[in-house]
């Protein structure tokens, strides 16, 4: 900033000061005044060098080799004081969030001896893997009953390996079989089944011989708590100790080593069931049949005769929930609209209003816990619509108990009114005489 004395006043104040300062006082203002005069002769010459600039870029002829002669552009990253090359800041790599110019490519740089972080013995090449945690004791349950209850739905043992590909079991690794067996152990046969293929299939892939009979001990050991759920329980798993000694998952030793050393009688019973099963069947490869046949694969007069003996017994004991569980064994919801149809052909066979009374309970029964849907009860009712004159040569008052029967179950809200409706009615009339008033022969 210029000091606010103009040169006369200065020079007759260096005069006045000057009589009284020191030598070193002089010299240090002397150097002061200097300094400021070339300050001063500084910002005049840059002043009238941009005023030219300025002037001469606006006149220019736009000479594109002088970067003085063109007009600033916004946003142009050429400097602007007149003193640089022209060229862009940083050969255009500069700025916010930019790497470095375009087409540059970086070379691999050596690593460093000196840092902190410096392998000698992988000498620069850094490995990375997926480091996964192992499963402790509560983590293992919450994990592994998930993925066993969707293989019972699905049944692909592929889809289990590829799970327990992911997981780090650790030496919990026999635990999965243990568990496996347990939940199936409280659910269908079909469960039972589903369990020892993917025991058979997992042995040699994920699952060794030791780790299987690692399972099978822990499991005798907690057979007197499985019975509390499962009464069954040991009877169960000596069926599972001899499929899986059938299906070589386990070694044939495994029986061995438990002869006249096991205090437990339930375990006990559950060896003894197994040693009976394989003395049976040694003969055979494989136990193949020790769960029975899945509901799917049995043939459709199996079905239909087992369904037959359940409505006969149902009819003699009476007891909705016997049937119900007998009806869930077999494992066929596709198949009962057979069930339906029978009970119907039941019902026009048979004599009195008892039989009448008893089928639309037991239908009524079902349709309420949704055992037997709307789709399988209309497929049933719809079956006996179409051979009901066939019936009616061996019964002929089918057409007015089917009618009887349908109001029922209407009433009852087993069946729609559509289907109710859709019942069909007597095709001819077979009258008495002539002179009987039309009534009809019964």
């Amino acid at each position: 900033m210029d000091h606010p004395y103009c040169d006369e006043d200065e020079a007759a104040l260096e005069a006045e000061v000057n009589g009284n300062w020191t030598p070193q006082e002089k010299a240090l203002h002397e150097a002061r005044l200097k300094a400021k005069a070339k300050r001063r002769v500084r910002k005049s010459s840059s002043r009238s060098e941009s005023l030219s600039e300025s002037l001469s870029g606006e006149l220019a002829d736009g000479d594109s080799h002088s970067p003085k002669g063109k007009v600033p552009v916004p946003n142009d990253r050429k400097s602007r004081t007149g003193k640089g090359r022209g060229l862009p800041k940083k050969g255009g790599a500069g700025g916010k969030g930019v790497w470095g110019a375009a087409g540059m490519v970086y070379e691999v740089e050596e690593p460093d001896v000196k840092d902190p972080n410096y392998d000698e013995i992988a000498q620069g090449d850094t490995v990375y893997a997926t480091v996964v945690p192992e499963l402790d004791e509560r983590e293992l349950e919450k994990t592994v009953n998930p993925i066993v209850q969707e293989y019972f739905e699905h049944g692909d043992t592929k889809e289990v390996q590829m799970l327990l590909r992911e997981l780090n079991l650790g030496h919990h690794k026999y635990e999965f079989s243990s568990l496996a067996v347990s939940l199936s152990l409280e659910g269908k046969a079909s469960h039972r089944e589903l369990t020892s293929r993917l025991l058979r299939d997992l042995v040699g892939k994920e699952l060794s011989e030791s780790d299987m009979a690692r399972a099978f001990d822990k499991i005798l050991k907690e057979l007197p708590d499985l019975m509390l759920d499962t009464p069954e329980a040991p009877q169960m798993l000596g069926q599972f100790i001899a499929r899986a000694i059938a299906d070589h998952a386990l070694p044939m030793a495994f029986l061995d080593r438990y002869k006249g050393k096991v205090d437990c009688d339930h375990a006990r019973a559950a060896l003894d069931r197994a040693a009976v099963l394989l003395s049976m069947k040694r003969e055979m490869v494989r136990l193949d049949n020790v769960w029975g046949v899945g509901g799917g694969l049995r043939p459709v007069k199996h079905l239909v005769k087992e369904m037959n003996l359940l409505l006969k017994e149902y009819l003699v004991s009476g007891e909705v929930k016997e049937a119900e569980r007998c009806l869930r064994d077999l494992e066929v919801p596709h198949f009962h609209h057979e069930l339906v149809y029978e009970a119907v052909v039941m019902v026009l066979e048979s004599k009195g209003d008892t039989a009448v009374k008893m089928m639309c309970k037991l239908l009524q029964a079902f349709w309420k816990i949704g055992l037997v849907t709307v789709d399988q009860m209309n497929r049933g009712f719809q079956r006996v619509y179409d051979e009901l004159p066939e019936i009616t040569l061996d019964v002929p008052h089918a057409h007015s108990i089917m009618e009887s029967f349908t109001d029922l179950c209407y009433q009852e809200s087993v069946i729609t009114k559509q289907l109710r409706d859709s019942c069909p009615s007597r095709g001819r009339k077979r009258f008495v005489s002539e002179g009987d008033g039309g009534l009809i022969k019964n």
